[in-house]
This record gives C-alpha cells, structure tokens and sequence, in this order.
C-alpha cells in the first residue's frame, strides 16, 4: 500500500471541515482564561528597605559588642520576630484574614503570614581591606509583606520594618548592657579575692617582717657590720682590761696618804689580786692574804670608833691613778653591756637569714596569687570601661545598625496575578486545544474524500466520479453559515479584547482609584 502523502490542498480541505472543531475549543479556553484572570483577587506588595550601616566612630577607639556577622543577625531578628506570638499580635492588630478566621485554625493563619512575609538580602561586590579579595557583602535588605488589601499591606510592612530596628537596637543595648554586668560581677569577684590575698600578704608581712626576701641583703649586711661591731668592742675590753690591770698595779705601789696601814693594805690587795689569778680561794696563801687584810681593816675600823679620822687621800698620783681606774671599769661595764646586745642582735640576724629560704618560698606564692589576681583585675576593669563605652555607643545609635532608608508605600498596582501572562497563556493553550481537538476528529474520521483516498484504501482503480452538485438554496445555505460563523468569530473577538481591556488592562487602575478614594473618605 502506497503511503498517504498530505498535500497543502488536503491540509486546505481539512481546515475547511474542521474549522468549527478549531476555532470553538480556542475560544472557550481563551474565554475561561480570561475569565481566570478577571475573577483571580488582586495581591498587593509593599516593601520596606533597610540598610545595615557600620560604625560610625573607627573601631581602634571603640570596639563594638557586635559578635555576629550582620547576615547571622538578620536572620536571627527575623526568627524573633516571625514568632507565632508576634505575629498573632499584628494579627490582631490590623486584622488581617478576617475571612480565614471562620474555617482556619490560628496556627494555620500565623503560618499563611509566615508565607507572606519576604526577607530578601542584598549584597554587593566589596574590596576585603584585609585579604584585599573581591567579595559579596550583605549591604542592606528589604522585608516585604503580600495581601488583598493594600493599605493593610503597607501597614503591615512599615510595622515588620519598625519590629526589625526596635529589636535589632534591643538585642544590641540588651548585649551591651548584659557585657557590661557580667563583667561588673566578676570585677567584684576578683575584687574581693584581691582583697582576701592583700590581707594574707599583710599578716604575712607582719608576721615574718624581718625575713622577708627584700630584706635579706639588708639583713647580711647587717649581720657583718655587728660581727664586726663585736671584733671592736672584744678588742676594746682586751684593751681596758689591760688598761685596768695596769692601773690597779701602779695604784697599788702609791701611798693615798703616806699611812703605813693604808699601805700595807694596798699591797696586800694587790697580792690577794695577784693570787686570785692563780689560785682559788680555799689556798692558804689567798686565806692568810684575806686574814691579814680582814686584821688591819678591823684595826682601821676601831681606829674610827676610837675618833680617830681617816684622812682622805692627798697624794696627787694616787688620785689621778683612782680616777683613771674607775673610769676604764666604767667603760669596761658598758663595753660588756654592748657586746651582750650585740651578740644578740647576731643572733637575731641569725635567725632571720635561716629562716629566710622557707619566708622566700611562701612570700613568692602569696604574691605570685596577689599579682595574678590583680592583673586579671586591670583586664577586667579595662574591658569593662570599654564594654561601658560600647553600651553608650549602642545608646547613641553611633554602632553598627539597621537604618531605614526606603519605608513601605501604599502600592497602586497590584503584585500579582500578571493578568496579561495568564491571558496570553490562555490564548496558546486555546490555539493548542483547537489544533487538537481538529486533529484527534481529522484523523479519527474514516470516511473517504476522493478518489485517490478511494483507490489507496480499496486497491482498485477508479473509473470515474460524480461531482457535488450544488444548487442554488445550498449556496444560499453556506453563505449564511459563513455570515454568521464570522459574525460570531468577530463577536467573540471583540468581547474578548473588551474584556481583556477593560477587566485586565484598566482592572488594576481602577481598583487604585477605588482604594485611593477609600482613603481619603477614612482620613477625613
């Protein structure tokens, strides 16, 4: 069987036959999307833009609490904010979904306006001054708010932007100000523990206030100058003993008053000296020498009780000899008196340089604990003054923060439906439908056109065929088929760019207009 090759006059005929198959599919879908597209609600949008501005004082001076990036605190003012308690609260507020409120749940309506709500970043090519690489910086963001209202809808997208900075400015002081206390409270800890180890050090120092390790060169030089101050004084007591030695020898062999008694008790005296050097005093000599003195200064006694006077020495050497003895005993006495005191003082000094190495050991942890503290204690003193002066900055608004810099506008047009979109679309869906439907009856139809189509399907040939026989009444027929197929085709066409005219192009217009006039009736 030979193939069924179309030809442009067949593709002609078919369009002829199934021009209504064509042209009513296309329409009506045409219609129902225009239709779509009429009937669709208006969504409004409005926006609010807010930039992320730096700090305005440089950070060598101030440095900011700011410890996340301003994408992480984008994203983490928006979790606060898009919070169901929040959101029911500017619900309420302007009272939005009123139509929902019958057959929706609460958490149904909050998630809607979850749905809603934009956040978009924008970012922008910026030089890093420290790797120097060409990078893409968050600058600023917009959070915009959809709904079939547009004065609720530029109401709700002015009250998310003030939300925004209101928090953002919140967190930023709370931060601040939460630094600020923690380190107050742990500057007073470290205060007080200060306190505690200065006073361990004080009663250190009081207790071991001559061993300490600042004083340990100041003790051995103490300790040589008295070792040598002792050298001098022996050496001086050698010398007086000698001295007195000498004098008591010379006073001994001078007669006071010329009295033979007074010298002969002189000189035995002196020998009772001499032998007490030598001997003790159970010796016979020492016992005879005492005997003899005891007889004459008991004569010399009952002289006295007789009347008779003693006379006072009157020999010259003998008296200057006396002075000089009494005077070297004198300065014998208080050079033994000072050595005593300082072979005390030496072992006082002693004592503290033995003692010094365990003093050292536990003077060195107290102050090692006392230094420790105190420099944890300027570091937190010196950031807290600057956490202080971060919270200022904070309370100044001279910090890092969101600005306002293009508020939500009363929209004049609405966001979507794109009314032209869904009507172009609807009308290359109605063309596709048209040439679908005409092609599914076209080649679902059987019957034979010609006598080709005849022979082909039949394998036999064809003798002859009898042409249409058309009168004039059939004539008169299609011209009125005709005439009223274009007539409707045109009507359809005409509503429909009517409609698309007025229910799409001017539709937005005009709901403008109404919302504008609305307003002002509400303001006056």
């Amino acid at each position: 069987m030979e193939e069924n090759v179309m030809m442009p006059v067949d593709y002609m005929g078919i369009l002829k036959r199934r021009k209504m198959s064509l042209i009513l599919p296309a329409l009506i879908v045409f219609l129902i999307a225009a239709l779509v597209a009429v009937l669709l609600p208006s969504v409004y949008q409005s926006s609010s833009t807010l930039l992320i501005e730096a700090q305005e004082i440089p950070e060598e001076y101030v440095h900011a609490t700011v410890t996340s990036f301003a994408e992480q605190r984008i994203q983490q003012t928006n979790q606060r904010i898009m919070s169901s308690s929040k959101l029911l609260e500017i619900i309420k507020e302007f009272d939005l979904y009123p139509e929902l409120k019958e057959t929706w749940t609460t958490d149904e309506i909050i998630e809607k306006m979850r749905e809603e709500i934009k956040l978009k970043p924008i970012s922008a090519e910026i030089v890093d001054q420290q790797s120097g690489r060409l990078g893409a910086v968050t600058i600023a963001f917009t959070i915009s708010y959809e709904g079939k209202q547009a004065r609720k809808v530029q109401q709700v997208a002015t009250k998310m932007a003030s939300l925004f900075l209101e928090e953002d400015r919140r967190v930023l002081s709370q931060g601040a100000e939460d630094a600020s206390i923690f380190l107050e409270n742990e500057k007073n800890k470290l205060k007080a523990q200060l306190e505690e180890a200065e006073k361990e050090l004080a009663d250190f120092k009081e207790k071991h206030m001559n061993a300490l390790p600042e004083l340990s060169q100041v003790n051995f030089q103490h300790l040589n100058m008295t070792e040598n101050q002792i050298d001098n004084v022996n050496a001086q007591i050698r010398s007086l003993k000698e001295t007195k030695g000498y004098l008591e020898a010379q006073l001994v062999s001078v007669n006071p008053s010329g009295s033979t008694e007074d010298q002969r008790l002189d000189q035995l005296r002196l020998t009772l000296a001499n032998l007490k050097s030598k001997f003790s005093d159970e010796h016979p000599d020492v016992i005879k020498t005492k005997a003899e003195i005891a007889e004459i200064e008991r004569s010399v006694e009952e002289a006295k009780a007789s009347g008779d006077e003693l006379k006072q020495p009157d020999n010259p050497a003998y008296v200057t000899l006396s002075a000089q003895l009494a005077s070297t005993k004198s300065e014998l006495a208080s050079f033994r008196v000072q050595l005593k005191e300082l072979y005390r003082e030496q072992e006082d000094y002693r004592n503290r340089m033995a003692v010094a190495p365990m003093v050292e050991g536990e003077y060195n942890t107290i102050m090692s604990d006392v230094r420790s503290i105190q420099a944890k204690h300027d570091d937190l003193m010196l950031k807290l003054m600057e956490s202080r002066v971060a919270h200022g900055l904070q309370k100044e608004q001279k910090g890092e923060r969101f600005t306002l810099i293009d508020p939500a506008r009363l929209p004049e047009k609405p966001f979507k439906p794109n009314r032209i979109a869904i009507v172009l679309i609807g009308l290359v869906l109605g063309i596709g439908a048209g040439v679908g439907t005409a092609s599914l009856l076209e080649f679902s139809d059987s019957s034979v056109r010609n006598a080709i189509s005849l022979s082909q399907e039949t394998s036999f040939p064809v003798l002859s065929s009898i042409p249409e026989i058309v009168t004039e009444k059939d004539l008169a027929r299609r011209k009125k088929k005709r005439i009223a197929i274009s007539a409707g085709v045109v009507a359809l066409i005409i509503g429909g760019v009517t409609i698309f005219h007025f229910f799409i192009m001017d539709l937005d217009i005009f709901q403008a207009k109404v919302l504008r006039k609305t307003d002002k009736m509400m303001t006056r």
